[in-house]
């Protein structure tokens, strides 16, 4: 798909310097433009590249005057790197805008959907699915019975939906996503022989949330695992039963939160973070990458370590476990010498 600089000033409201003909159908770093290619110059220490950038439009600054002979045509905004986001999300609304009913896929005679939908081949919709409008499903996706999904949902290419899962508005669930399934729930006997306890809660995702790709929710043992409004999850990150993540909490890749679990609102946790089960997490904790935590965590708090404590404590602490070799070295000299002298 192809776009004018007359098209792309229109979207940006910027002011032209060149071709206003000159057409693109992709996006590119300046450093790497090559004909056809849109690009921008935010960064100063990227100027020299505006030179020699075989882009065929640059997105620059209103106040950029050039210095030397330019090839590329000029779309001159207020701000060069929001420009170009913005450019970024309508291309991407473009590239996503799909719709209809792909064949083969099932629906069940009960399901019901909104207006736009996007089905794609070999998915299937189970009883009792209701579906909002502008939802995109896209092949290979599972949706189990009574599942309720929103508007303006997005579910990428082999996700796996399961029964009873409620899906709010403006969700994005990546591909390989599986929400719904049993939480780890087993119970041994005398003999050590484990018995299912059966998982018949469910998984409640409510507006806003984003979910990375191969990343595991599971459903509760009774009531709802909770993932609240605005909550963003990166890639593989595995969930428990019967937690609950609050509203615009951050979690990095390979995060693993055990059942029961409460974690509050606005929290950033890094990548590779284990979290205990039955614990409460308080509003706006910042924990460090491959922290583990088996406590409550006041809020506020910032933590480290495995088993995490405060944040500029292990800094501190750090150092001297770096220099512990030295520091036995220096112990076991002293204790000879006092010997030596008793």
């Amino acid at each position: 798909m192809k776009f004018t600089a007359t098209q792309i000033a229109g979207i940006l409201d910027g002011e032209i310097e060149g071709n206003p003909g000159a057409e693109v159908d992709r996006l590119a770093k300046i450093e790497e433009g090559t004909a056809g290619s849109i690009t921008f110059l935010a960064n100063p220490k990227y100027t020299s590249f505006i030179y020699s950038t075989k882009a065929t439009i640059t997105i620059v600054s209103n106040n950029f005057k050039a210095e030397d002979e330019l090839s590329t045509t000029l779309i001159k905004v207020k701000d060069p790197y929001t420009a170009f986001s913005k450019l970024l999300e309508y291309y991407n609304q473009v590239k996503l805008n799909k719709s209809g009913i792909e064949q083969p896929s099932f629906i069940s005679d009960s399901v019901t959907y909104g207006d736009n939908l996007y089905l794609g081949a070999f998915s299937y919709l189970g009883e009792q699915v209701k579906i909002g409008d502008n939802v995109k499903i896209f092949p290979n996706t599972y949706i189990g019975d009574n599942v309720k999904i929103g508007d303006n949902v997005t579910i990428f290419p082999g996700a796996k939906i399961y029964s009873e899962t409620i899906i709010g508005n403006n969700c994005i669930l990546h591909g390989g996503v599986i929400i719904g399934a049993d939480g780890f729930g087993f119970s041994p006997n005398q003999e050590g022989v484990y018995s299912k306890v059966p998982q018949i809660g469910n998984v409640i995702i409510e507006d806003n949330v984003d979910i990375g790709a191969g990343t595991t929710i599971d459903r509760a043992t009774l009531g709802s695992t909770i993932i609240r409004n605005g909550v963003k999850l990166d890639n593989q990150i595995q969930i428990a039963h019967n937690v609950e993540v609050g509203e615009n909490t951050a979690i990095a890749a390979q995060t693993g939160i055990a059942g029961s679990t409460k974690i509050g609102k606005n929290c950033l946790i890094g990548g590779q973070v284990g979290i205990a089960g039955h614990i409460q997490i308080g509003n706006g904790v910042k924990i460090q990458a491959q922290s583990g935590i088996g406590r409550n965590i006041k809020d506020n708090e910032m933590i480290q370590g495995s088993p995490a404590f405060g944040y500029n404590d292990y800094n501190k602490a750090y150092v001297h476990f770096r220099n512990l070799p030295k520091i036995e070295d220096r112990l076991t000299k002293l204790e000879k010498k006092q010997s030596n002298n008793g």
